[in-house]
């Protein structure tokens, strides 16, 4: 996997660590699932780009 691809998903974390401290409620939950939604979007990105 490209170092583009650990660079996209450890700031992925780092902002969902974030949200955790920072937000409460729902809107931390929301966030926390937009997230994944961009984390699993990357990880697609990359399968297909792989021979």
């Amino acid at each position: 996997m490209p170092i583009r691809f650990y660079a996209a998903m450890s700031s992925y974390a780092i902002l969902a660590l974030a949200a955790g401290f920072t937000l409460e409620g729902q809107f931390r939950i929301a966030v926390w699932i937009l997230l994944a939604a961009f984390g699993l979007k990357t990880y697609l990105a990359v399968l297909k780009q792989r021979p």
